[in-house]
């Protein structure tokens, strides 16, 4: 059974231990992000993957496909509602600004669910101005996604890392006009599960993709 306050207790443990990276950006690599159970649960969402189509390289290219942890489904899914509570937390959000040296005040919480499949590949970009933080919690057990983590370049393109892509493992960066990360073209075997969780500023304009979009962050 997984509960708001199993989830930030989770996470702030998890934040804590974190491990700090400087080279090309700061970004912190993360690993026990959620209780175990309520990873587990989220992977087992009634939620097929979407039909693959060329991306372009981008998520949008694909809106109508994407899955978030907005009212309707905090509603229906147990799982959805205790991780938005947990990280709309007054504490979770402090423990983020010091850890992170970012400023929440204001912001909205955005949870989206991906499940990534043979084909899926993402350009190098850094994130648009009004994300102001981005995570991803890796969520797939499959033996076959050592290779899948989000690949973090320098401003020429290269690659300086692959995050570890691991269950419940994940990854933190603050976007900034140097944090140039993507996902190059490589093969999928089974479905590549995360949530990427931003904290947006008000000027959002898709209110539904948002956890509670009428209250933002203390």
């Amino acid at each position: 059974m997984t509960s708001p306050a199993a989830v930030r207790q989770s996470f702030l443990a998890c934040l804590e231990r974190s491990t700090l990276l400087t080279d090309p950006y700061n970004h912190w690599l993360l690993s026990g992000a959620l209780p175990e159970e309520s990873a587990d649960a989220i992977a087992a969402l009634p939620w097929e993957p979407p039909a693959v189509r060329e991306t372009y390289g981008k998520r949008e290219t694909n809106n109508a496909s994407r899955t978030y942890f907005g009212a309707e489904n905090r509603a229906a899914h147990p799982v959805c509602d205790d991780v938005a509570r947990a990280f709309q937390d007054r504490a979770v959000t402090e423990a983020i600004e010091r850890t992170c040296g970012v400023d929440l005040t204001g912001t909205s919480l955005r949870i989206e669910y991906c499940q990534d499949t043979d084909g899926f590949w993402l350009e190098p970009h850094t994130d648009i101005g009004v994300k102001k933080f981005t995570m991803l919690i890796y969520l797939s057990r499959d033996p076959n996604g050592a290779g899948w983590g989000t690949d973090v370049l320098d401003a020429e393109g290269n690659l300086v890392r692959r995050a570890p892509y691991a269950f419940n493992e994940g990854l933190i960066f603050i976007p900034g006009t140097n944090t140039w990360h993507g996902f190059a073209r490589r093969p999928i075997e089974g479905v590549r599960k995360s949530i990427i969780v931003n904290y947006v500023g008000p000027e959002w304009r898709a209110r539904h993709e948002l956890c509670f979009p009428d209250t933002p962050v203390a």
